[in-house]
């Protein structure tokens, strides 16, 4: 008789089904394979899956699989897992750890379902790859990039996985971009993120603090619909510069262009004073480090079951799933 393993896909960054970002999750995954969690992630198809096993250094072990690989931290995933173990009464509104690829994380679950993850400490770095270069790459012109170039750098930065980041003038050229994939891919690569978050503070709602697209082609992700990680990067590199003197929580919105709006809030605990690069400009973005912020952003969430059943699994060092 096969195996079977119960899996949910759940929409996360959104209280309504079919919107924010869809993730995988296989709550009991103490005993599965690579092979099989990968599978497992190719089948279902989400951007990720999320995989709850246990843990000797945390409350719970999170692995998270793409349709191609294996990835160090997902925030949708995180909520979605999370949002699940609470639907289940698996767990109660509470504070938990976690241990992921990146280390132990703290996530907070209330007791209206949100779920609150806290990232790494973010590393903000200032970038320079050619702004024609990005702009072709993104298939927008290079005005909507070098408007706001001159106070917000293009940069990488990460808390946890890292992006890219891109600031574009307005939403209407936030709108336009068509981007090359294989050249996107290219610049994560040459600046050593695995992804890129375009953003504006243009939004559709009034209450939002910006509008965000994030491309994912390193990952096998063309356009990801809301994504935890860049938000708490996009927003942890936006209080670096002193962009925002708004309260927490800073709200994130994506997906649109996707149909599957979404929200992500984000606590960065208080404004940040710019820093200074302790090494010398170089123009090549190698020694122009800003470094690690101390305070750590935290994202959070709402999620939706949409769909939950019994997966057969393929054997361990089998390549596909049999029967959904």
């Amino acid at each position: 008789m096969s195996e079977t393993r119960r899996v949910q896909l759940v929409d996360a960054f959104t209280d309504e089904p079919m919107a924010g970002n869809p993730a995988g999750v296989v709550t009991d995954a103490r005993d599965l394979t690579d092979d099989q969690m990968g599978a497992i992630a190719a089948e279902l198809g989400a951007s990720e899956t999320a995989f709850v096993r246990p843990s000797d250094a945390a409350d719970r072990r999170l692995r998270y699989f793409s349709p191609e690989r294996e990835v160090d931290l997902c925030g949708h995933a995180t909520v979605a897992a999370l949002a699940a173990l609470y639907d289940r009464a698996q767990v109660t509104a509470d504070s938990y750890t976690v241990e992921t690829n990146v280390g132990v994380l703290d996530v907070e679950v209330e007791p209206d379902g949100t779920v609150w993850l806290t990232q790494s400490p973010p590393d903000i770095r200032p970038v320079d790859p050619d702004v024609e270069a990005v702009a072709d790459a993104l298939g927008i012109e290079p005005p909507a990039l070098t408007e706001v170039g001159a106070d917000l750098p293009l940069s990488y930065a990460s808390t946890g996985f890292p992006f890219l980041l891109v600031p574009v003038s307005y939403f209407e050229q936030l709108s336009a971009v068509d981007p090359d994939l294989d050249a996107v891919a290219d610049l994560c690569e040459s600046v050593g993120a695995e992804g890129l978050y375009a953003f504006t503070f243009d939004t559709l709602e009034g209450g939002s603090t910006l509008h965000g697209r994030a491309f994912v082609p390193v990952a096998g992700i063309p356009e990801d619909p809301v994504t935890g990680t860049a938000s708490g990067a996009v927003c942890a590199y936006l209080r670096h510069h002193g962009a925002l003197d708004e309260p927490d929580p800073l709200v994130c919105e994506q997906g649109h262009f996707l149909d599957r709006p979404g929200r992500v809030l984000v606590r960065t605990g208080h404004p940040a004073e710019p820093a200074t690069g302790d090494g010398e400009d170089t123009g090549d973005g190698e020694n122009d480090s800003l470094g690690a912020d101390p305070t750590a952003p935290t994202v959070g969430g709402q999620a939706v079951t949409v769909l939950d059943g019994d997966l057969t699994l393929p054997a361990a060092d089998g390549d596909d799933i049999i029967e959904a």
